[in-house]
């Protein structure tokens, strides 16, 4: 394995295992392309966003995987509640979508459903590498050729016509090349942990939803990962976070919002607290000469709506894609990043809006709808939280779009197709005359 690391060449190397790494690499090696992925961290490992969108249902069909992922025991995900301090609640359901789309979905464990993607990316002929750590990119005349890595107590210069960054917020090509910069709106701590012992016949809601909750100082998430076990997590301002210490905060916090607090009745912590800290971030730049960003190391957002695992796989296989093209045609290639870039964006500013909007209104849910014009339905809503974020028929998403206050990226121009229902999006559009 050493010696074939050392002198061969790849069409492609992917810097990442999580799931805009496994996409990519797997969209380009089921094409018959060598693929080597690197990733850092042994797997399984332990990772946030566990909450996943209706349209991953769709994009796993299309994968292929939607089947082996059901019977993996995940919990199906129908609808998100969304609470306050005064125990009120609305709660968006996924049927208001309306037919030909997945309604259902699952609440994962992350180290769980990453190591099933990394398998399913060695089967279509990735090569794995793990742990293996990224040292530097290999840049010859501009362009980038290649990496340098550390695998088994070995450096190894590996060179590739492409690399994938699919690093998350390490971003190995955003630091190198100073590409990020924080969205300062949305700058917020997160302390959470996993409950064991959960007993959803106290769950005053729905079985399997998400629960959102508001309060005064920030918004509170419980996600049931499995039968038993859910993920707790509170969110605040730095401000906050800075006066007081992490557990009371996160004690505090949690017990503020009576619908969470009655569903954790009869759990115990099982989970040591983790923390997150200045985690929204964004690059303008999202491609180059020879290399491509994906999912979080390119943009990374608040989690409140769980939009994170779907954004990187979709954008991870729309890069895994472009690139193939690109390889078969190379002088294309400039082309394909372009239209890569206006895909992306599209995606993760539509994302981006929904979280300002909802932040504007002290992350109260329900008053933040009640404002919305009247031309937009419960459909509209749903479909959104769903993850139509690149629809120019939702007009939820037109109206987002319209708020200046809430660019986030450089002028650029929309791409509008969605990845995963792409007719019924076609129809939806030519309906309505846009």
């Amino acid at each position: 394995m050493k010696d074939d690391l050392l002198r061969e060449n790849f069409d492609v190397v992917v810097i990442g295992g999580g799931p805009g790494g496994t996409t990519a690499a797997t969209a380009i090696a089921e094409e018959g392309r060598s693929v080597l992925l690197l990733e850092k961290t042994p797997f399984p490992r332990f990772h946030i966003g566990e909450s996943l969108l209706p349209y991953m249902a769709g994009l796993l069909e299309q994968m292929g995987l939607l089947e082996e992922f059901r019977a993996n025991g995940y919990v199906p995900k129908c609808g998100a509640e969304f609470t306050d301090p005064t125990g009120g609640f609305r709660r968006v359901s996924f049927e208001d979508q309306g037919p030909g789309r997945h309604h259902r979905t699952f609440q994962v464990e992350r180290a769980h459903f990453d190591n099933a993607l990394l398998d399913h990316a060695r089967k279509a002929g990735v090569r794995v590498l793990n742990p293996a750590t990224v040292d530097e990119l290999v840049i010859e005349d501009g362009r980038v050729v290649g990496v340098r890595c550390r695998y088994e107590g070995e450096s190894h210069d590996v060179r590739a016509r492409y690399v994938v960054d699919a690093s998350g917020r390490s971003g190995k090509i955003a630091q190198t090349f100073g590409l990020r910069r924080s969205v300062d709106q949305l700058r917020m701590v997160a302390i959470y942990r996993h409950f064991t012992g959960l007993d959803e016949a106290v769950n005053p809601g729905e079985r399997g939803d998400i629960q959102i909750g508001n309060h005064a100082d920030g918004w509170v998430w419980a996600i049931p990962v499995w039968e038993d076990t859910i993920s707790v997590g509170t969110v605040m301002h730095k401000d906050t976070f800075r006066k007081g210490d992490p557990q009371e905060l996160f004690d505090d916090h949690r017990a503020r919002v009576p619908r969470i607090a009655d569903r954790l009745r009869g759990t115990e912590a099982a989970t040591k607290l983790r923390i997150e800290t200045d985690y929204c971030y964004l690059s303008d730049q999202l491609t180059g000469p020879g290399w491509y960003m994906v999912g979080d190391a390119g943009c990374f957002v608040d989690p409140i709506f769980s939009g994170g695992v779907y954004l990187a796989m979709v954008t991870g296989r729309e890069a895994g894609r472009n690139i193939v093209s690109a390889l078969e045609n190379p002088s294309r290639d400039e082309q394909l990043q372009e239209a890569y870039e206006s895909f992306y964006k599209t995606g993760y500013d539509t994302y981006f809006r929904l979280i300002h909007g909802f932040y504007d209104y002290k992350f109260d849910f329900r008053k933040y709808r009640m404002d919305l014009p009247s031309d937009i339905n419960e459909r509209h809503v749903s479909l959104l939280l769903a993850g139509d974020f690149w629809s120019q028929g939702n007009a939820l998403a037109r109206h987002l779009r319209e708020e200046r206050q809430w660019d986030t990226f450089a002028p650029f121009e929309y791409f509008y197709g969605c990845p995963v229902y792409p007719d019924l999006e076609l129809l939806e559009r030519s309906e309505i005359g846009v």
